[in-house]
C-alpha cells in the first residue's frame, strides 16, 4: 500500500460507527465565574500613577480631596463631602461590572460610604454603595440630579473587601467579596428610571467610583471595570464550518456559550470561548451583542450557532431572542457577516433579522422557537430548532432547504411533538451518517427523563446516547477530535446549579461539564 493510500485510509471514518457505540464519562467539571471578563477589562488601576485619567465630580458640590500615593487612593474631607471619579473607559453594551477594593473607611458617624458604578456626570449615575456608618448596602440611580434609591439591605462588613456594581441588561446588583468569592446582596431593576440598553443613553456613561462621608479619610486599593463576565455557562455550541467540521485551531475548539447574568434569561448574553481539547482549559475570546432589525436596543440574545461558510465568504450567526424575554415571544434571528469580520475575537454589536422557519408545517401551535443548529449536508442546509406549543412546553424539530437553496429558504423535515421539555438539538456525523441529538429535561415524563434522544434526519427517534445527564436540560454537544489517525469523542454540556438563587432567582446556572467517550475510533470523521 502506498503512503498516500495509507494516509487516505487513516482519514476515512469507520463506517460502522453510530452514536450508540460510544459510552461517555465525565472527565472534567468547572465553574466559570467572573464579574469582569478576563480579556475584556476596560479599567484596571492600582493607583500607582496619579489620577489624571479621572474627572473628579461632586453630586453635592462639596468635593473631597483625592490623593494618589503609594499604590492607594485616599479621599478625605470635613463637613460632609461627596466625590465621584469618572474614568475615560466604557462599554458599548449594558453588561458591565465595576469592582472597587476598599482598604479602610473614614469613621464618619452618620455617613461613611463607598460607591462603584457608571457615571455620566455629577447628576447622572448608577451605583452600588456600602455605608459603614449605617451598615447598609444599596443601589441608587441619579437622573438629572434627582437621586432615587432602588433598594437597601443590612450588611455588616469589615474592610478590607471588594464592592461591586453588576449590570446585565436592565438588572443591577450590589455584590461584595471578602476573599471567598463575589456574594450578591441585593438585586433591583432599573425599570423605567434609566434604560442603558439604548446606545444614545449608554454612550456618555463611564466606569467610575466614589466616596461619600461626613469626614475622615477613606482609603481605596484599586478599581477594575469592564464587560460583565458570567456567573455560569450553559448552552454550549461548537463553532463549525458549513459542512459540520469542528472549528479547532492550535488544539483549541471554539464554542459559544450563554453567559449567565444576574437574573433570568434576559440578563444573559452570548460569548465565544476556546476549550483546549487536551487540558480542558477554557478562555473567553469574544463578546457578542445584538440589535434586532428596526430596533436600536442592544440586547444579549444567545443560545445559538456560529458557522464558518467559506464557500460563500461569510460567517452565519444565528441565535435565540431571549435578550428581552417577558414570557411571550422568542424567535430565531440571524445575521451573516463577511469572513474578514471575525466574530470569534473581540466585542461585536451585530444587527439581526428573523429566520423564517416552516412554522405552518409543524404539528402543533408555534408560540416560540430557539436553539438553532445549522449545517450543510448533501447540497441542502439543515436547521435544527426547538418549537414551543406553549411556554414552557416544547420539542425538537428539523427544517431543511431545497437542494441548492440557502439556509433562509426552509421546509419541515420532521419533528417530535411527543416531547414536552426537550431542547438543545445538535446535529453531528458519526461514521459518515448524520444524526440529531437533543436533551429531555427535568420536567419530562419519568420514563424518558434524563435522556439524550437520538434521531435521524426525518426526526425518527432511533435510541439514546449513553452519557451522564446532569440536571436541567443539558445540551449533548458531541464532537470529534482527530489526531494521528484516531478520533476522540468529547461531549460538552452543563447542569442546573444556580448561584445565590435566593437573591438572584433562577437563571444563573451552570457548571461546565466535559465528557469523553471511552472508545476512540479509527480515522477522522471530517
Amino acid at each position: 500500500v502506498s503512503p498516500a493510500a495509507a494516509a487516505d485510509a487513516a482519514r476515512r471514518p469507520t463506517r460502522r460507527l453510530t452514536p450508540f457505540d460510544l459510552n461517555f464519562e465525565v472527565v472534567d467539571r468547572q465553574r466559570q465565574l467572573d464579574l469582569v471578563a478576563d480579556r475584556f477589562v476596560q479599567l484596571r488601576d492600582r493607583f500607582t500613577s496619579g489620577g489624571s485619567q479621572y474627572q473628579h465630580l461632586s453630586p453635592t458640590g462639596a468635593r473631597g480631596t483625592a490623593t494618589f500615593r503609594d499604590g492607594r487612593l485616599e479621599v478625605s474631607g470635613t463637613g460632609g463631602f461627596s466625590s465621584l471619579l469618572r474614568s475615560s473607559t466604557h462599554q458599548v453594551a449594558p453588561f458591565a461590572s465595576v469592582v472597587v477594593d476598599i482598604q479602610s473607611f473614614g469613621g464618619g458617624a452618620t455617613q461613611d460610604a463607598v460607591l462603584a458604578g457608571l457615571v455620566k456626570d455629577a447628576g447622572n449615575y448608577v451605583a452600588a454603595f456600602y455605608d459603614r456608618a449605617t451598615g447598609t448596602a444599596g443601589l441608587e440611580v441619579a437622573v438629572d440630579g434627582a437621586v432615587q434609591t432602588l433598594g437597601t439591605v443590612e450588611a455588616d462588613l469589615q474592610a478590607p473587601f471588594q464592592l461591586a456594581l453588576g449590570l446585565t441588561s436592565t438588572t443591577v446588583v450590589v455584590l461584595v467579596d471578602d476573599g471567598s468569592g463575589p456574594r450578591p446582596l441585593l438585586r433591583q431593576s432599573l425599570g423605567d428610571v434609566l434604560d442603558l440598553r439604548q446606545p444614545e443613553a449608554l454612550a456618555d456613561y463611564r466606569n467610575g467610583f466614589g466616596v461619600r462621608a461626613d469626614s475622615g479619610t477613606v482609603v481605596l486599593d484599586g478599581v477594575e471595570a469592564g464587560y460583565f463576565g458570567q456567573l455560569g455557562l450553559r448552552d454550549p455550541h461548537l463553532v463549525t464550518r458549513a459542512n459540520g467540521t469542528p472549528y479547532i485551531k492550535d488544539g483549541k475548539a471554539y464554542l459559544t456559550f450563554t453567559q449567565a447574568g444576574l437574573a433570568f434569561f434576559e440578563t444573559a448574553h452570548w460569548g465565544v470561548w476556546t476549550l483546549d481539547v487536551r487540558t480542558f482549559e477554557m478562555e473567553q475570546v469574544a463578546n457578542l451583542f445584538f440589535q434586532r432589525d428596526g430596533e436600536d436596543t442592544v440586547l444579549g440574545d444567545h443560545a445559538g450557532h456560529i458557522v464558518l461558510d467559506e464557500r460563500n465568504d461569510r460567517w452565519i450567526i444565528a441565535n435565540s431572542t431571549w435578550g428581552d424575554f417577558s414570557g411571550e415571544v422568542v424567535q430565531i434571528n440571524y445575521v451573516t457577516v463577511p469572513l474578514r469580520k471575525n466574530p470569534l475575537r473581540g466585542v461585536h454589536v451585530l444587527r439581526t433579522e428573523r429566520l423564517e422557519l416552516p412554522l405552518a408545517e409543524l404539528p402543533s401551535a408555534a408560540v416560540g422557537q430557539w436553539d438553532p443548529h445549522i449545517v450543510r449536508i448533501g447540497g441542502r442546509w439543515y436547521v435544527g430548532f426547538v418549537n414551543a406549543r406553549a411556554f414552557f412546553n416544547f420539542y425538537p424539530a428539523l427544517a431543511r432547504s431545497p437542494r441548492g437553496a440557502d439556509f433562509t429558504e426552509l421546509e419541515l423535515a420532521g419533528a417530535d411533538p411527543s416531547k414536552v421539555e426537550t431542547e438543545g438539538p445538535v446535529l453531528q456525523r458519526f461514521g459518515g451518517r448524520w444524526y440529531v441529538m437533543a436533551s429531555n429535561g427535568d420536567a419530562s415524563p419519568g420514563a424518558i427523563r434524563g435522556r439524550y434522544p437520538v434521531y435521524d434526519l426525518e426526526m425518527n427517534e432511533l435510541g439514546r446516547l449513553d452519557a451522564p445527564h446532569p440536571t436541567n436540560i443539558p445540551w449533548p454537544m458531541v464532537f470529534p477530535v482527530s489526531s494521528r489517525g484516531r478520533t476522540t469523542w468529547l461531549l460538552v454540556t452543563f447542569n442546573g446549579n444556580q448561584y445565590y438563587e435566593p437573591v438572584l432567582g433562577y437563571g444563573t446556572h451552570g457548571d461546565t461539564i466535559i465528557m469523553r467517550a471511552e472508545e476512540t475510533t479509527r480515522g477522522a470523521e471530517f
